[in-house]
């Protein structure tokens, strides 16, 4: 009996020391919001999460993905994520309407923003875009133009001398039916639905938002200020950023690959290989050099631009405490 009775109890010790050891080596959990659908413009995040990158430092990641009817700032306030992808005027418009947003992280050095034209409408440089009807995106996405256009001294009235703004949806509809002379495109998707639509290349001029001076950066990551106030968690979002860094670092050099994982996490199969592939090399483009960490020169600069936007700008004064290095210290 006392044998047995020995057995029995190293036995249950020994489950409970399994039991602690699972639950001391449990991954912690995060929830990532994504600013549009899966597509290659989220490619090093997919890319982390396939290749075990987020394993490796002890998370378990769980991607959502956006879309024309989500805003990431309302899915944070919500509870409903704990970091977010956005773009910095749509972050910092939230925060000064309330929205406690900080950005403890930024892999895109570079905007891909841009206006397509169509060469046969006579324009060749800004000037030109006076009497012209451009298409423009809205829900944060105008205020760049909106400065652009005021930097310039055009107007947006529709006047003669200025343009008349077409309210463009997510799509390249108004220039293939010539509804407008341009439209805003990124370098890596809507720019090239033009060129797959049958209108090639040389029959285009293009206006990048980087050569005008008036760029603004996209795709930060973002968490609510509470979140830095908690050491585990600032320690979990580096391990997060550390994790992603490596996924952008590996999309870069096998960008087939990172389309092809982008494409298995789409459970709309309404992506198409070749543009993803696509999609995946241009973002690299707008990622490359990056170690994850925000160029506060490139910050003040879209801070500038914002504050320059016309009659309607998107923030009306400097913000403070939108960005911390407490997760970036940490890489």
């Amino acid at each position: 009996m006392a044998i047995k009775s020995w057995v029995a109890a190293m036995a249950a010790t020994a489950v409970s020391a399994t039991m602690f050891a699972g639950a001391a080596n449990a991954a912690d959990e995060l929830t990532l919001q994504l600013k549009w659908v899966t597509q290659g413009q989220f490619a090093g995040y997919y890319v982390a999460a396939d290749k075990g990158f987020y394993e490796e430092e002890g998370l378990d990641v769980t991607i959502k993905p956006g879309g024309p009817d989500i805003a990431p700032p309302q899915v944070i306030a919500g509870g409903g994520a704990d970091v977010i992808v956005d773009w910095m005027p749509s972050a910092l418009a939230s925060r000064e309407k309330g929205v406690p947003l900080v950005n403890i992280a930024q892999p895109f050095q570079k905007s891909g923003m841009m206006l397509t034209c169509r060469k046969d409408t006579g324009i060749t440089s800004p000037e030109d875009f006076r009497g012209k009807t451009l298409g423009v995106w809205f829900f944060g996405n105008e205020y760049p133009f909106l400065s652009w256009m005021s930097q310039l001294g055009i107007p947006t009235d529709g006047s003669d001398n200025g343009v008349t703004v077409l309210k463009q949806g997510f799509n390249v509809d108004p220039l293939l039916q010539k509804q407008a002379d341009c439209i805003s495109t990124m370098t890596y998707n809507e720019y090239w639905q033009v060129i797959d639509a049958g209108i090639p290349a040389d029959e285009l001029v293009v206006f990048k938002y980087e050569d005008q001076g008036v760029a603004t950066l996209e795709d930060g990551l973002y968490v609510v200020e509470s979140s830095l106030e908690d050491p585990a968690m600032v320690d979990k979002l580096a391990r997060f950023v550390r994790a992603s860094m490596k996924g952008w670092s590996y999309a870069a050099e096998n960008p087939e690959e990172a389309a092809d994982i982008v494409l298995e996490n789409d459970a709309t199969g309404a992506q198409t290989e070749k543009h993803q592939v696509r999609m995946v090399g241009e973002i690299n483009k707008l990622v490359a050099g990056s170690d994850g960490k925000l160029d506060m020169e490139a910050y003040n600069r879209t801070v500038d631009t914002l504050l320059a936007g016309g009659s309607d700008p998107v923030i009306t004064k400097k913000p403070e405490g939108a960005t911390s290095t407490a997760v970036s210290d940490k890489l």
